[in-house]
């Protein structure tokens, strides 16, 4: 059974930080890419940042100011998000791309007051 569990979402001023957590398991961590997405109210939803191994991206809107990172021994993928903006109010997903299909967690809550 996949589990993606996500962490550390809260509400927050403008120029603060957050780092977002997602545990994983049921899943082989090492060889899956690990992504970050997010949903506003009443728009589609993005992608924040991507980690493979062959590298790292991210959206445009979030370059500079958001890290992606993971750990293999906790099987943990981080977001580390620097100089909010209210812009970046939305519900953060963790993603999981294996092999065979994609998962995704339930979402936390970013909300960032200017």
């Amino acid at each position: 059974q996949v589990q993606l569990v996500e962490s550390g979402g809260g509400s927050v001023q403008a120029g603060e930080s957050l780092r977002l957590s997602c545990a994983a398991s049921g899943i082989i961590f090492s060889t899956s890419a690990m992504g970050w997405y997010r949903q506003a109210p009443g728009k589609q939803r993005e992608l924040v940042a991507r980690t493979t191994s062959s590298g790292t991206y991210y959206a445009a809107s979030v370059r500079g100011r958001f890290t992606i990172s993971r750990d293999g021994a906790k099987n943990t993928v981080y977001l580390q998000m620097n100089s909010l903006k209210p812009e970046d109010t939305a519900v953060y997903y963790c993603n999981a791309d294996t092999f065979t299909r994609s998962y995704q967690g339930q979402g936390t809550q970013v909300t960032v007051s200017s």
